[in-house]
């Protein structure tokens, strides 16, 4: 009786190794799909430049009160009903800048009471650190 020769399946690495190759192929072409800048171009460094909250936004302090150009204002509606007549409307958009130390749900109170009073869109202003 002869022996039976015991065969072990060899492992599919010749289909792994083009997977492989074909995903690094389609990434390196995708990659260079988006046009490189222009090389004489040099891009604005704001670094350097004070950070400011617009004029006309909302300042939402720790504490929960409300200011708009160093005024207390006693609710989010008297800021609305406050602005020029050219600025209200169903494209009002208004800016309000938050305390770090303000806690979320009162931010999101004071949002909700813009929109009920008229406001379209609500942008908060933060700050944003690059370096």
């Amino acid at each position: 009786m002869r022996a039976r020769r015991i065969r072990s399946r060899s492992e599919p690495t010749i289909a792994l190794i083009n997977i492989v190759f074909l995903m690094l192929i389609f990434f390196m072409i995708s990659g260079t799909l988006a046009r490189p800048l222009d090389p004489a171009l040099d891009l604005v460094r704001t670094a350097d430049l004070e950070g400011r909250a617009p004029p006309d936004a909302l300042v939402i302090h720790a504490d929960g009160r409300l200011s708009h150009r160093g005024q207390d204002l006693a609710s989010a509606e008297a800021y609305i009903s406050a602005l020029p007549p050219d600025r209200r409307g169903p494209d009002t958009t208004i800016r309000i800048v938050p305390d770090r130390d303000l806690p979320a749900d009162i931010m999101v109170n004071v949002a909700r009471a813009l929109s009920a009073a008229g406001a379209a869109r609500v942008m908060i202003v933060t700050e944003r650190d690059l370096e």
